[in-house]
């Protein structure tokens, strides 16, 4: 989308005004927005920044972080744990919000897991899998959801429901064989 006013440049700045249930809207770039008189930032209350970095934003993520994983009372920022294949250190990652190599996740697995579980809702991956190629993948997902699904029903002390869970996964881990 252009800028409405010079029309040469792209449009970063989106106001939406509403006024009496009368909705008006202004796309504008940057320095006509400056024209204009418009402060993102100070005038409407929001976070501005034309540059905007996934890095800077997990960086951010990242800094109101108190506590670390591993004893709960090691803060991150003394985290001097460093990564064995490229030498990134926790902090750096920290400050750039970009990891070093593919080995890096494993060596900050309990430092990022709260990262994960803020921006992911999740720990793990629970993705699509393709319906043409993916039966064994799917079967054993379906299992691990009614093995989740008996784990429940014993906490609640529904046994006719576990029992009739218990019978399904094994003719699903059957099917898998």
């Amino acid at each position: 989308m252009w800028c409405e006013r010079c029309k040469q440049r792209p449009a970063t700045v989106h106001v939406t005004k509403v006024i009496n249930n009368y909705k008006t809207e202004s796309h504008l770039c940057a320095s006509c927005a400056q024209q204009s008189g418009i402060d993102p930032g100070k005038e409407l209350g929001i976070l501005f920044e034309p540059e905007f970095s996934f890095h800077n934003l997990l960086a951010g993520l990242l800094e109101n972080e108190v506590t670390g994983p591993k004893d709960g009372f090691t803060p991150y920022l003394e985290a001097t744990e460093k990564c064995s294949t490229c030498g990134l250190t926790f902090s750096d990652f920290r400050k750039i919000g970009l990891l070093g190599c593919a080995n890096c996740y494993q060596s900050f697995k309990e430092f990022l897991k709260p990262l994960f579980r803020r921006v992911h809702g999740n720990i793990t991956h629970t993705g699509k899998v393709p319906k043409r190629t993916g039966g064994k993948v799917r079967l054993k997902k379906e299992i691990e959801d009614l093995r989740r699904k008996l784990q429940d029903a014993i906490r609640r002390e529904a046994y006719e429901e576990a029992a009739k869970l218990r019978d399904e996964i094994k003719a699903k881990q059957e099917k898998l064989k």
